[in-house]
């Protein structure tokens, strides 16, 4: 069953972030199918397994959609976002930390072609733990390079780690869709809920109710963000 819903989910992947399909995407993605099926099969420690994998990804630049709605499958929606979310602020926190001592002049040159990090920049000087939140609630910053370049800025450790909430409302959707896929994938199975049509509605409903938070959040938190630089 995962390796049919992961086949789906990679589709939606690519799609997301805006790649072209090549042979070392796919077999990218290849790679993360047999990994989150290696991960399914490990029960109880399956979710420390996963965290660290989430952290290699988160600094090593690889795109974490994937594994973010493979978690809605693996752990359901409760689960998987706790995953997600420890697994996403801890390889945030290792790449800030890198970014601020090991590797300043590396992020000063990746960076150095995002006129908007200027910035950004400037504003965390001013209200650091507000500019970390508002960058966190809104999906168009480059969640991986602002792991490191906040590194360079002046904004605390203590706010940069705080700020991490405002991963969660995104995280919260994107696992939920991955949990509906699986789901998906059970309706021809003998896996069944036995009232399938009211268990879809309250499903549905979730969705809706928990896409209309996160782009409502987003829409603040992007309102916000333009008026602070």
């Amino acid at each position: 069953m995962i390796l049919m819903v992961m086949t789906f989910l990679s589709e939606i992947d690519l799609a997301l972030v805006q790649e072209s399909i090549s042979v070392s995407s796919l077999s990218f993605l290849s790679f993360l199918q047999n990994t989150l099926q290696w991960i399914n099969s490990l029960g109880a420690v399956g979710g420390i397994v996963f965290i660290g994998i989430y952290i290699i990804a988160t600094l090593a630049f690889l795109p974490a959609a994937i594994l973010t709605l493979g978690a809605g499958i693996i752990f359901g929606v409760i689960w998987g976002s706790l995953y997600v979310f420890i697994g996403a602020t801890l390889g945030a926190v290792a790449a800030f930390l890198v970014g601020r001592y090991l590797a300043q002049s590396w992020v000063k040159e990746k960076i150095s072609s995002y006129k908007k990090f200027a910035i950004i920049d400037k504003a965390v000087s001013k209200e650091g733990l507000k500019i970390v939140l508002l960058v966190r609630l809104s999906p168009l910053f480059p969640f991986n390079l602002l792991n490191y370049a906040f590194g360079i800025t002046s904004v605390s450790f203590q706010d940069y780690l705080i700020g991490s909430v405002g991963m969660i409302p995104g995280t919260i959707m994107y696992v939920y869709f991955g949990y509906l896929a699986g789901d998906l994938a059970l309706i021809s199975t003998h896996n069944q809920p036995v009232n399938l049509i009211l268990s879809w509605v309250i499903k549905i409903i979730g969705l809706i109710a928990t896409i209309a938070v996160t782009i409502y959040v987003t829409k603040i938190a992007k309102k916000a963000l333009d008026e602070e630089i």
